[in-house]
């Protein structure tokens, strides 16, 4: 048959060149897609219903705005767990607290991986090395997890406290200079990167970062942004339709490169440093000199800058991102800074706007007021996707080892089966429901190692911006967590920009105390 073909194509392709060519530009395209198609039909998981998808791009186009929000909806089509197809490449998505609990708590170990991205994995991260959350299952990612664990546990934390209250002074100090003692507004999001990123440096290199006009804090907030966007689905399709890889002019490809590029720069200045002051020995204590000089931790130099990268790209992730949501909303609730108030003021006066740093989250109302800005915001609203390492059993249904799962946090989060009223935002949730589930670090083996941090971060923040300031808003900006999106096809979901009036509860007292500080060397602003 072939001897018959050839021969025949030869002689179409001389005596009619100009239409063979065109048959050929139209025809190779119709296999490839066809071919295609059927691949992306035969990878589907059997048994679970989901939409109708399109060729090549399969949902891609249908999430590309506020997906999380959008696998909500569609859940109340298709169930809590149902499949979609990104590209070529079929996701369970879970979105509800009891299906969670029986696929991510029952079978924490054999969802214990990622999936492998192109964008991500192999063009961006094949320097430096990926984070702790990013990375595929394996030795190395054992050996990162028990040094992160080490890290991060109670009683480590209590360490750490020092640097917590360095921080969120010079957090209020930035409120109260920068606003004038509350006749100016102030945009509160560089004040609240610099607390991030300023505590991320101190815990993991030994050294702070003062104030927000260091060069480097802008490098820093600029990639670590743009490589934070690297991870949403719909801005890197060729991560999921393989032929666009072969594109060379790629644009993501090509940035990715470069922000890879920028990263290792100031990453090997920041461990050069630390190896500098180590040799002399004048480094403060800090995890990665800690690590480095633990012999049982057996990390090599890409695995300490992984869990230093951690700790980096989660604070300046989501901390900032949900601490910027959260102020915003609290200047349009003076009924929540009143009962915060009112609660703060059984433990501490207005002569005490700093608070005492040593506070282990006594205030319940602080703490609940934390709790539900992380429900309610929820800002890593589809948790970063797992890789099943062993078959799966959902209701009777295989879902195949080798497939890709999606915990829908913000859905989760958002369960009427948990919540009578979830669309409401209301901290004494958490009071009458103290053991209600929170899925915004996650589930098993995977969730979030800083999560003990974090909420300790957080409350500190929380309790002295509120013993200090009353929080009134000076330019009007949307605060629903789904309409309120400034750039809702981001992996982050980010408020838009607003300014806030930062009023001191008691001037003189809020002065005298950061003065004090100051004094102190405890502020540097």
């Amino acid at each position: 048959m072939i001897s018959t073909i050839l021969p025949y194509l030869s002689t179409e392709l001389q005596e009619h060149t100009v239409r063979s060519i065109l048959v050929l530009l139209l025809g190779i395209p119709l296999v490839y897609v066809v071919v295609n198609e059927f691949i992306r039909r035969s990878a589907r998981i059997k048994g679970f219903a989901g939409p109708p998808n399109w060729p090549l791009v399969g949902n891609i186009p249908d999430i590309r705005f506020n997906a999380a929000e959008k696998y909500r909806q569609w859940s109340k089509i298709y169930g809590d767990v149902y499949q979609i197809q990104l590209g070529n490449v079929p996701v369970i998505v879970v979105n509800s607290a009891e299906a969670a609990r029986k696929i991510f708590g029952q079978n924490s170990q054999a969802l214990s991986s990622r999936p492998v991205f192109w964008t991500f994995h192999k063009v961006l991260s094949n320097t430096a090395g990926t984070t702790i959350g990013t990375s595929p299952f394996n030795d190395s990612l054992k050996r990162r997890r028990k040094g992160a664990a080490s890290a991060l546990n109670k009683p480590s934390i209590a360490t750490y406290i020092d640097h917590l209250d360095v921080e969120t002074k010079d957090f209020v100090k930035e409120g109260f200079e920068g606003g004038e003692a509350g006749k100016v507004g102030v945009d509160p999001m560089p004040m609240i990167q610099r607390l991030s990123l300023s505590l991320a440096l101190t815990l993991n290199w030994g050294t702070r970062m003062g104030s927000r006009h260091d060069p480097m804090f802008e490098e820093i907030t600029e990639v670590e942004e743009a490589i934070s966007k690297f991870r949403s689905t719909t801005g890197n399709l060729q991560d999921y339709i393989p032929i666009l890889r072969i594109n060379p002019l790629s644009f993501g490809s090509r940035k990715a490169r470069e922000m890879r590029n920028r990263r290792d720069v100031y990453l090997t200045r920041l461990n050069r440093d630390l190896d500098d002051r180590m040799e002399k020995g004048i480094h403060k204590p800090c995890i990665q000199a800690n690590i480095i000089q633990d012999k049982e931790a057996a990390l090599n130099k890409e695995e300490l800058t992984s869990i230093s990268l951690t700790m980096l790209s989660g604070g300046l992730d989501t901390i900032t991102t949900l601490v910027q949501w959260s102020v915003a909303l609290l200047a349009q609730r003076p009924d929540v800074q009143k009962k915060a108030i009112e609660e703060i003021r059984k433990y501490y006066t207005d002569e005490e706007p700093l608070c005492d740093a040593l506070d282990d989250q006594k205030c319940e109302y602080i703490n609940a007021l934390v709790r539900e800005c992380l429900r309610y915001y929820c800002v890593l609203r589809l948790a970063l996707p797992r890789a099943t390492v062993k078959d799966v059993v959902y209701e009777g249904k295989l879902i195949p080892a080798g497939s890709t799962i999606y915990l829908n946090a913000w859905a989760c989060n958002m369960d009427p089966k948990v919540w009578s009223d979830p669309e409401m935002f209301r901290p004494e949730r958490w009071l009458e429901q103290p053991d209600a589930p929170l899925f915004t670090y996650g589930l098993g083996y995977r969730m979030c190692a800083g999560s003990l941090l974090a909420n300790r971060e957080l409350y500190l923040a929380f309790l002295r911006m509120l013993n200090s300031f009353e929080i009134l808003q000076d330019s009007p900006v949307e605060t629903h967590p789904v309409k309120g999106s400034a750039d809702p096809t981001s992996l982050v979901t980010m408020c838009k920009s607003y300014k806030v009036i930062f009023k001191p509860r008691n001037e003189e007292a809020l002065r005298a105390a950061l003065e004090k500080a100051g004094e102190k060397g405890e502020t540097v602003g």
